[in-house]
Order: structure tokens, then sequence, then C-alpha cells
């Protein structure tokens, strides 16, 4: 029995054990250095626009959002919700709605 097994534990060994050089690549770890960009800007006055410094300048510059492409008010309204649903952004309805509304007005589409 012992026979049977010992070469089917000799071949499981040799395919799950690491080979020499891969397990210096899996144990070796790298620190990044990641610079994130920083502005003091806000988003220019208006109708909304303390919706928006206050819910999305902890992630992004007024700047970032503003260089963006016009967008229809449905795309506008996707962004938001996908920052709300995929990036669990913090913002209440009326907040999201009011953002909404500030960026159709400032990079909507025409």
């Amino acid at each position: 029995m012992l026979r049977a097994v010992l070469p089917m534990v000799a071949v499981l060994s040799l395919v799950l054990l690491p080979h020499p050089g891969e397990a210096a690549t899996i144990t070796a770890l790298k620190s990044l250095k990641l610079d994130v960009p920083t502005s003091d800007t806000m988003f220019p006055a208006g109708p909304g626009s303390d919706a928006i410094n206050n819910n999305c300048l902890a992630c992004h510059s007024a700047d970032h959002v503003l260089n963006q492409p016009s967008l229809s008010r449905e795309r506008w309204q996707e962004v938001v919700n996908k920052m709300i649903t995929a990036y669990k952004a913090p913002v209440a309805p009326d907040d999201a709605k009011a953002i909404v509304d500030y960026l159709v007005r400032t990079k909507g589409a025409s």
C-alpha cells in the first residue's frame, strides 16, 4: 500500500512546494510611494456647491472633477450613483440630487 502511495506523494510535493526562484518573488514585498494630488480649491459658489464641497472633496480635488468631460444629466447621475454604491461614498439622497444638479449646471453636455 505504501509503495503505491509514495510515488503520488512525491509528485504532489514537487507540484505543491514552491520552487526556489518563485519563493523569493512571493515573499518579496515592495513599498510604493504614492503622491496624491492636493488642492485647496473649492467648487465655485452656486446652488449645490455646499453639497459637492462637503461630499466630494474628501476623495477628489475640485480641479479633477471640473476637468472631466461634459456629461448629460443621466451620465452624471450614473457617476454619482457609482460613487455611492461602488465606492461607498456616504452621500445623503438630498445631497446626491444637489451634486448632480450642480454638475449638470457646470459640466453638463449641451
